[in-house]
Parts: C-alpha cells; structure tokens; sequence
C-alpha cells in the first residue's frame, strides 16, 4: 500500500475512529486523532493547551491558528515521518491549506481524503441509541450492545443515562452542522482531486474493505 499521508473524513456516528484506527494499523502509520490532541494539550497544560482553554472556557471556538499549531506539534514527532492517518482535522479549508503549506515543508503531500458518507437515519440510530454508566463511561447501545438489565451497567451496576448529545433530536442539529461545516471541505478536496467517497451505512467490515480498495491506486471518487 503506497498511500500513507491519508485525512479522514466523516460526521459523528460514521464510525470515523474505529475506521482510522483500523487503517493505521495496515498502513502502518499512527492515528493522529485531533480529539486526542487537544485532551492531551489540556491535561498537560501545555502553551497551546492553556490558551485553547481559554476560548473553551468562554464558550467560544479556539482558532484556527492555535489548532493548527497544536496538530502540526504532534506531526513533527518521529513516529509520523513515514505518514499518518489524519481524524477530525482539518475542519475546513482554511485548515486544509495549513495542512498544505505544512506538508510542503516535509517535501510531501496527501496521497487521498477519505469521506464516510453516512445517511442520517443511521447517525440517528448508532447515536441516538448510545447509553453510559455514570460510573465508570461504559458505552452501551440500545441495539448492538444492549445491558444484561435495562438502566444498569453490567460492570459494576451503576445507572445508565442518554448523553445529551446522543439524544435523538440533537444528533440531528450536529449532522446538520457538520454538513454545512464540512461541505466547503469536502468541495476542496474534490476539486483537488483527492476526494475518495466511501458508504458508511455498511457494518464496521465493509466499510473498512471500501476503504481500503478506495486508497488503491488509479481509484477515481464515484
């Protein structure tokens, strides 16, 4: 597999970590997760962490220049030199022309973006389904991973509750939100070139077998 410098693209419920972690691994280049990122920039406090918390704080966006500069910190590390699979970053174009300018320094550039083009009938079911233990975080899914009894953690017994960000209704604002966000996106990379669409409704296995034959070389984007 020649393609290493890979971004992943997908709205919440499209299986987009799973999928990453999966593609790292035959690949053989890193998960660079942004999430990840920016939980470990605050955990240890760093420059960029105190100042992203700030805007977190203040319930504003932390800013593109900031974003960039903590994910391309974490791209300069050795284990990315040979490539990586890029989630949740970037976010919009101006992100990707940051990517750009940022790969050209390393004399490299993206081999594909792959989009997990979920329906939102399915977003609504894979989340609006998921239930935690207020516990311990243990996940549970009202169809795929339903408790032994209903409200109560098989682990260790505690009651289970919706996230609000997992209830019905507001899975629908995100995906319309990450639609609208991401669309600029995903023009920019299909005009580049780079787009390789992939149906997320499948199980976690064909997704990732369509992903994989969409990385093969000479893959146009249907």
């Amino acid at each position: 597999m020649t393609n290493q410098f890979v971004v992943l693209l997908g709205a919440p419920g499209a299986g987009k970590g799973t999928q990453a972690k999966s593609l790292a691994k035959v690949l053989g280049v890193p998960h660079v997760s942004s999430g990840d990122i920016f939980r470990a920039n605050l955990k240890k406090k760093t420059e960029l962490g105190k100042l992203a918390e700030g805007y977190i704080s203040r319930g504003q966006l932390v800013p593109d220049d900031i974003t960039v500069r903590m994910v391309q910190d974490r791209l300069d590390q050795a284990d990315c030199e040979a490539g990586y699979i890029l989630d949740g970053f970037p976010r919009t174009p101006e992100q990707a022309d940051a990517l750009d300018r940022y790969l050209e320094t390393r004399s490299a550039s993206l081999d594909a973006v792959l989009y997990i083009d979920v329906s939102k009938a399915i977003v609504i079911e894979r989340l609006g389904g998921r239930w935690m233990c207020r516990a311990e975080g243990h996940v549970y899914h009202a169809i795929y991973n339903p408790p032994r009894q209903p409200g109560i953690c098989d682990i260790d017994g505690s009651e289970l509750y919706q996230r609000e960000d997992d209830q019905p209704a507001t899975v629908v604002k995100r995906l319309d939100v990450y639609r609208a966000q991401t669309a600029p996106l995903i023009e920019y990379y299909r005009e580049r070139g780079l787009l390789k669409t992939v149906n997320g409704d499948g199980s976690i296995e064909d997704v990732g077998k369509a992903l994989l034959d969409a990385l093969r070389p000479g893959k146009e984007d249907e």
